[in-house]
């Protein structure tokens, strides 16, 4: 379940389908021959890689702010959540209702927009005498009503679009459960696409933190539905599997509603930045040819994803009919995305905040034909993203039952079930790493609008994914059924991280791929060490100290200890191995944290 729409890197996962990294050109591609990419644009120096590094990390600082905050409330709607419905097919059926919208929104024109609308503004705003308004305006008016026709479409087809999605050994009265979420959620459609189009406009604007904090609203407003539920229906009712007309509608009501108000928060925003939205039909011979063109072929990549997805997707809810069936632990869809969930949480933060900082200036660059720094810069925000990631997917590898525990252990769930969800998520965390380094490159060929070679690496990423997932799910039984569907994706990721870094890499003539080569495996190195350390400080905290308790104080005690033990381990090693992208982080967080110290005083 997710605050706002699904993130584009999560290739074809149930927590929503991948949004299509790239888009298509109709304009030269950089050269693909090294040598006369060096010739056409000039050499980078260390210092200008550095001064950009810097100048990224503090705009994505002061998004990550945003981000922050969001992601916290976003955890204590899905603690809320998992309260009110724990792991169990109605929590599934809720689950694959409430993500519908996202997939069907990506399916149909959230790919297109994340792909086309930053790069497409970012020219008009530089070539237009309005700086792009009235661009803008033709494409939201367009966007706007290819939403809403397609929320009303879904909504009449939500049963059909159950039976797609959902496993075939569901009973009709789960179908028919799943199916009334969908029509209560699907009109999200519409608001998920009104909150991109509006969060791209003020990100073109140079504007990036309203988007980052409007889905707080969305998830108070949710909290405050899953709370309403429990005092109504209580903790068993998710157990019984039988939920009421009125039950079903507070939470597809409730869970629609805030999505509606997390886009419209950003009107006033718009307005503050100087862009007030007129409708205006004139869309022939405005440029928005281009664009649809380009929405064409991100369609045909979506359409790919969408494949993969469809089959995770019914292997999930499968699972959890076959827990109950054989009386294990409850475990499917909403196992998996709550794994997920935590997985994403790194990502959404860090990964996120850097390249949304990061993209506008790279279509800048790369609109004036400077593909040396485009690799220069997608090759810092690499070694950046990586310096934060790797300490924090060897902390989540260790701590990840617990934090499960700590987080979704409570009301209608039990803490096995989620245990079992810390388990894959510790799964996932083997992913962490080149699931953030190919979001960076995808990125990359946004900036160039490169498109063929990409849609391949999405045809891989499936390929792989399943290819590892599908035989691993029939081979084994409970809850390791969702891990087999965890580590399909972590074999993905790791060959689409490797194709994408060696073909951008030859359109851009490079990535500075030795020098950030070297930075990994020294990073790598550092948090194995630290995974290490931890590994064997949990042992002893566990046998000398918790004594193998499953309440909350000692699981807390635990976490808070390898978190500190990890991150000081991982901070020596990247100081002996002088790790500088990891320094320069130290750094800056010092810098701001005396700066505010000394304001305070």
């Amino acid at each position: 379940v997710s605050d706002k729409p699904v993130d584009p890197g999560s290739v074809g996962t149930p927590q929503g389908p991948a949004e299509p990294e790239w888009e298509p050109s109709l304009e030269p591609l950089p050269p693909t021959d090294t040598s006369l990419a060096a010739a056409d644009t000039p050499a980078v120096s260390e210092e200008e890689t550095r001064a950009s590094t810097r100048g990224l990390m503090g705009s994505s600082a002061v998004m990550a702010t945003g981000t922050v905050i969001s992601r916290v409330t976003g955890v204590m709607r899905d603690v809320a959540l998992t309260a009110a419905l724990g792991f169990y097919l109605v929590s599934d059926a809720y689950s694959l209702g409430n993500t519908m919208p996202n997939v069907l929104y990506v399916l149909i024109i959230g790919g297109a927009l994340n792909a086309v609308f930053i790069p497409q503004l970012v020219r008009h705003m530089k070539d237009d005498s309005d700086s792009g308004a009235a661009y803008a305006d033709r494409l939201i008016t367009l966007s706007g009503l290819v939403l809403l026709l397609f929320s009303v479409a879904a909504v009449i087809a939500a049963p059909l679009l159950v039976a797609l999605y959902a496993t075939s050994a569901y009973s009709e009265s789960q179908r028919e459960l799943a199916s009334a979420f969908a029509r209560l959620c699907l009109p999200q459609i519409f608001f998920y696409g009104i909150y991109a189009l509006f969060g791209q406009v003020l990100n073109s604007r140079g504007v990036f933190g309203p988007p980052m904090f409007a889905p707080i609203l969305n998830n108070i407003i949710a909290i405050a539905t899953f709370v309403l539920f429990l005092v109504i229906a209580g903790t068993a009712a998710a157990a019984d599997g039988n939920l009421t007309p009125d039950q079903v509608a507070i939470l597809g009501i409730g869970t629609t509603l805030g999505v509606a108000l997390q886009a419209l928060i950003l009107i006033p925003f718009l307005m503050k930045a100087g862009y007030r939205w007129r409708p205006r039909f004139d869309w022939k011979g405005a440029g928005l040819g281009k664009a649809g063109h380009l929405a064409v072929w991100t369609l045909l990549l979506v359409v790919v994803n969408q494949a993969g997805y469809i089959a995770i997707t019914r292997l999930a809810t499968l699972a959890n009919v076959n827990a109950a069936e054989a009386g294990t632990t409850a475990a499917g869809l909403t196992t998996y995305q709550k794994a997920h969930l935590i997985f994403m949480l790194p990502h959404s933060v860090i990964t996120v905040s850097i390249v949304t900082a990061l993209l506008p200036a790279l279509s800048r660059i790369a609109y004036e034909g400077r593909y040396r720094q485009v690799g220069s810069d997608v090759g810092g925000a690499m070694r950046v993203g990586a310096a934060l990631i790797v300490p924090i997917a060897a902390v989540l590898m260790v701590t990840g039952p617990l934090i499960a525990r700590l987080l979704f252990g409570y009301g209608a769930a039990t803490v096995q079930q989620a245990e079992l969800t810390g388990a894959i998520t510790s799964i996932f965390m083997l992913g962490l790493l080149p699931f953030t380094l190919f979001y960076v490159l995808f990125r990359g060929f946004y900036a160039i609008e490169a498109t063929r070679t990409p849609f391949i690496v999405s045809v891989v990423m499936n390929v792989v994914a399943l290819g590892v997932a599908i035989p691993l799910f029939y081979s084994v039984s409970g809850g390791a059924q969702i891990g087999a569907l965890a580590l399909g994706y972590v074999f993905g990721f790791w060959a689409t991280f490797i194709l994408s870094w060696i073909l951008l890499s030859r359109r851009l003539g490079g990535l500075e791929s030795w020098t950030t080569i070297r930075a990994l495996i020294r990073m790598l190195l550092a948090g194995f060490i630290a995974l290490c350390v931890m590994v064997g400080v949990q042992a002893l905290l566990t046998t000398y100290v918790t004594q193998g308790s499953t309440d909350v104080l000692p699981a807390l005690l635990i976490v808070v200890v390898l978190t500190l033990v990890g991150s000081g381990i991982y901070l020596a090693g990247a100081w002996a191995m002088r790790i500088s992208e990891v320094n320069e982080v130290v750094d800056m967080v010092r810098r701001r944290v005396f700066r505010r110290s000394v304001t305070t005083t």
